[in-house]
Parts: structure tokens; sequence; C-alpha cells
């Protein structure tokens, strides 16, 4: 299951995380991110102790958007050791999130 985070919490969750975290960049008014959602869940399960997922609601939480540079939902950002490795937007198949994973392992 994905973790929520919020511009309090960003640093801790993902900054200072020991595993690579991908963040997905989301708002409720947007619709690919409620279909994403799901797979994110399974991604979730799948790379449980090598990997976290979690949601950071871009509306909520304009701080830690703006300073990623997020103007577009979904955005799915990889961090590892506090850096962003990759970031993508949109919508992506859970083959292609794999990858993104997989790439940061």
């Amino acid at each position: 299951m994905t973790t929520e985070v919020t511009d309090e919490t960003f640093a801790a969750e993902v900054l200072s995380s020991e595993v690579p975290v991908l963040v997905d960049f989301w708002a409720e008014w947007c619709p690919p991110c409620h279909r994403i959602a799901p797979m994110l869940d399974e991604l979730a399960t799948e790379y449980e102790g090598r990997a976290r997922i979690v949601k950071l609601n871009a509306d909520d939480n304009p701080v830690t958007a703006r300073t990623y540079g997020v103007m577009a939902m979904p955005t799915l950002a990889v961090f590892r050791a506090g850096e962003v490795v990759s970031q993508h937007v949109g919508a992506r198949p859970k083959a292609k999130l794999r990858e993104q994973l997989d790439a940061a392992l």
C-alpha cells in the first residue's frame, strides 16, 4: 500500500529514506492519477523492503511540488539518497514504472 506524505513529512519519508522512493505527485481532480493508484498500490507490495512508493497531493502540499518543478499531474519521480534520479509526467504502464524503479535499485 502506498503512503501519503506531506510538505512536513517529505524530508523524513523521502529524502532520508535508505531505499529508493517513487513519489506520485497527484491531485484529486486528476483522472489519470486515480487510474494509476491501484497499480501503484500493487507495486508498493511488490517492492516492499527494496523501494517505497508514496503519494503527495500537490494541491494540498504546494511547497514540495513547487520545489521539484511539478507542473502537471501525475508526475512520478524516483528519489535515491535524497536526489531525483528520474522523473516522468503522465500516467505510465506498470512495466514502465517497474523499469523506473528497477533503474534506481
